[in-house]
């Protein structure tokens, strides 16, 4: 029997009070819940803070270079569909350099969840300022503020054709847990964006301040989270605010139910290199 501990593998070193540790509690309840065993899992982070994430959380990882976080889990994925495949960014792990395979990976649609922490700034390498920091914020990189708009990831998710985009926070982890359970279930590309407070580099994202301007979609009955003319217009509705919760959603067939009907997994596959085609490649680049 698997117990939730199961999926401990070691305590994280994250800065006292950092978001991360609501996703960890989140992202430990959801495996128990859905009675994954840790081998049936494998979770690729990026670079930055939340690229420990896999080293803390009992199952199959791969720490994967800046911005290539989506490709090495797609990958994954088409190797091995019998695997549950969740991939881990920062915002600007996501939304800066990786921010090409953030687009065409909605489109695809392969049957995975990507889970992107966004604290508003580079936390790793000492509070620069990223895609989603807001107009005139100071950090080391711009000390006299950001003149450049901010990005805003789920919005950019709703037009490339995302079919499951969520928001949590990571101060609320029973809700968050509940998005990335519902993210798991989805037959298709699930992207949960985590507002998550950088404690240390951070001083205006703050709980507090997230806390003031989040509304909750889900608790608004007359809100239709298959409905896309309300997904767009939830952005602008309410101003400032930041709504969380299940923003939008819809069914249509995964990469790999289109790809790959009734083929065994890669993985599974007894794949034996051809010496001379391989020797053949190499003589060109003599």
């Amino acid at each position: 029997m698997l117990k939730l501990e199961d999926y401990h593998h070691q305590d994280p070193t994250w800065c006292r009070g950092c978001g991360l540790y609501g996703l960890f509690s989140a992202f430990k309840k959801v495996a128990f819940s859905l009675k994954i065993k840790p081998e049936k899992m494998s979770i690729i982070s990026g670079i930055g803070c939340h690229g420990r994430l896999n080293s803390y959380f009992n199952a199959y990882g791969f720490h994967s270079l800046h911005g290539r976080t989506l490709p090495i889990a797609q990958g994954v994925k088409l190797a091995n569909t019998q695997l549950s495949v969740v991939a881990v960014s920062g915002d600007g792990d996501a939304y800066s350099i990786g921010l090409g395979h953030f687009i065409h990976s909605l489109r695809r649609n392969v049957d995975m969840t990507y889970i992107v922490v966004n604290n508003r700034i580079y936390g790793l390498t000492q509070g620069q300022t990223s895609p989603t920091s807001r107009m005139n914020f100071v950090s080391p990189s711009t000390p006299y503020g950001s003149k450049e708009q901010p990005l805003e990831g789920l919005q950019m998710a709703l037009a490339a054709g995302g079919s499951f985009i969520a928001r949590g926070f990571s101060g609320a982890p029973q809700q968050l847990a509940s998005l990335i359970t519902a993210g798991m279930k989805h037959k298709g590309f699930s992207l949960v964006e985590v507002l998550s407070p950088c404690v240390t580099h951070n001083k205006i994202d703050t709980y507090q301040l997230f806390k003031s301007v989040i509304f909750d979609v889900d608790k608004d009955p007359n809100y239709d989270p298959t409905n896309k003319n309300k997904a767009w217009k939830i952005f602008s509705r309410h101003g400032d605010k930041l709504p969380v919760g299940l923003i939008y959603k819809e069914t249509r067939p995964s990469f790999e139910e289109q790809s790959l009907p009734g083929r065994k997994p890669l993985a599974f596959l007894d794949l034996v290199p051809e010496a001379g085609k391989i020797e053949k490649i190499l003589e060109k680049f003599e």
